[in-house]
């Protein structure tokens, strides 16, 4: 469930928590609640306070005459139109209950345009992201049990930490497709070393309800999105094969038509070094019965095949001052489109919505890191993206067209962000 808190409430919050601080008075529960290396250690009622924000000054330098792309951050932003504006405010907590138990906890603001988090004024506000509780050594070493609203296994903890700018710059291409990156379920997350920690590999596996932070409609049919993930990284860490699938059904009620679902299978092989790191990550998401052809008045039930396939690269050019990075994408939101028989398509139920199918997409993104001093960043970069239509006998704009914008990205953090969170693969600092 999705949880909005007004500046009033959060001014409360605040000064509760520095009452709680000034309280404490001891010296060192002070020192606790303040030290990283404690909380990381896992010393018994030590916390920290973490963050990050990321935002842009853009240009929108050519509009689809179509507004096609309904997931894209800049569909439906008019030609010309500029601004600047912050696309993610993160603040969060956790907490070492024990040395066995720990919280997290986060407070998001996300996406401040018309359809992101905006109160009925406009006015950007957050909402409760993270509110989950670890149990570390779950029935065996090294299984963690973690209950709560938490990042899903689909890309949080691990290709969007291998390419550093999938998220300040744009999402990952699963991201994008709206493919949860939290949910509110009970998960298992393992994480283990060779005895020579030359090899690391783990999993992550989540069971949850496929509404992200919103609550689930209880008048309705519920169906749970079941989440797992594998990984491998070899040669002290460098070398990275990660194999990730899902399943949630859509519609199961009787009837030649009625049982619908989607289930994506993806994988990525990465090489990951403090020089450089290049990549990919490929999708198949198989709809069924989960779009619709049309022909006239006449409507067919038809199961769809979504692909997509992402290839991005960075590399320092002085050492961590500055980078460079690219990054394109192949999409196709269904490869067995049939224009021969059907005029048009259409997404039917929830997630394949997000699906539109009747325009494939390429999109590029690449761009200069520029960061003065450590968790700062200065980020010219391009956003392209351009789309051809699938139907019969197209021309003009309705064949292909695209959006392409100018920005400068900012980006920065504040409180320590750990190089190794508890599940994922994240060897280098980036």
């Amino acid at each position: 469930m999705r949880i909005f808190l007004t500046a009033k409430t959060l001014s409360k919050l605040s000064a509760f928590l520095l009452l709680f601080i000034i309280l404490s008075g001891d010296l060192k529960a002070q020192y606790l609640l303040n030290s990283d290396s404690a909380f990381r250690a896992g010393v018994p009622n030590s916390g920290r306070i973490w963050g990050y924000s990321f935002g842009d000054y853009f240009h929108k330098a050519h509009s689809d005459s179509l507004n096609r792309g309904g997931n894209n951050q800049y569909t439906n932003v008019k030609k010309g139109q500029d601004e600047f504006q912050f696309r993610r405010i993160y603040i969060g907590y956790d907490y070492n209950i024990s040395k066995t138990f720990s919280a997290e906890f986060l407070l998001a603001a996300e996406d401040d345009f018309t359809a992101g988090d905006l109160l009925q004024n406009n006015k950007f506000t957050p909402y409760i992201k993270f509110a989950n509780v670890r149990w570390r050594n779950f029935l065996f070493k090294g299984n963690d049990f973690v209950l709560g609203l938490q990042p899903t296994p689909a890309f949080p903890y691990m290709s969007e930490y291998i390419f550093s700018y999938s998220r300040p710059v744009e999402r990952t291409i699963t991201d994008i497709r709206r493919t949860p990156s939290f949910d509110f379920g009970a998960g298992l997350q393992g994480r283990f070393n060779s005895k020579d920690n030359s090899v690391v590999y783990g999993y992550n596996l989540l069971v949850a309800n496929g509404s992200s932070a919103k609550a689930q409609a209880l008048n309705t049919n519920l169906y749970k999105w079941f989440y797992g993930d594998a990984f491998v990284g070899f040669l002290n860490h460098k070398l990275i094969f990660d194999l990730y699938a899902d399943y949630q059904r859509q519609n199961w009620i009787p009837g030649a038509h009625g049982h619908s679902a989607r289930q994506m299978t993806k994988g990525v092989i990465a090489w990951v070094d403090k020089k450089f790191t290049i990549g990919t990550e490929g999708f198949i998401n198989g709809l069924k019965q989960a779009e619709a052809g049309i022909n006239g008045a006449a409507k067919d039930t038809l199961d769809g095949r979504a692909t997509g396939l992402s290839l991005y690269a960075h590399a320092n050019i002085i050492k961590t001052k500055l980078r460079v990075f690219a990054r394109f994408d192949f999409y196709n939101p269904n490869t067995k489109y049939d224009n021969a028989t059907y005029g048009k398509y259409a997404a039917l139920y929830t997630v394949s919505t997000s699906y539109e199918p009747n325009n494939r997409e390429r999109f590029l993104s690449v761009g200069l890191d520029f960061s003065p001093t450590n968790n700062i960043h200065f980020i010219p970069n391009i956003w392209y993206d351009k789309y051809f239509g699938q139907g019969a006998n197209l021309t003009g704009s309705a064949a292909h067209d695209y959006d392409l914008v100018y920005r400068l990205t900012f980006y920065f953090t504040f409180g320590k962000l750990f190089t190794n969170p508890s599940y994922s693969y994240y060897p280098f600092v980036h």
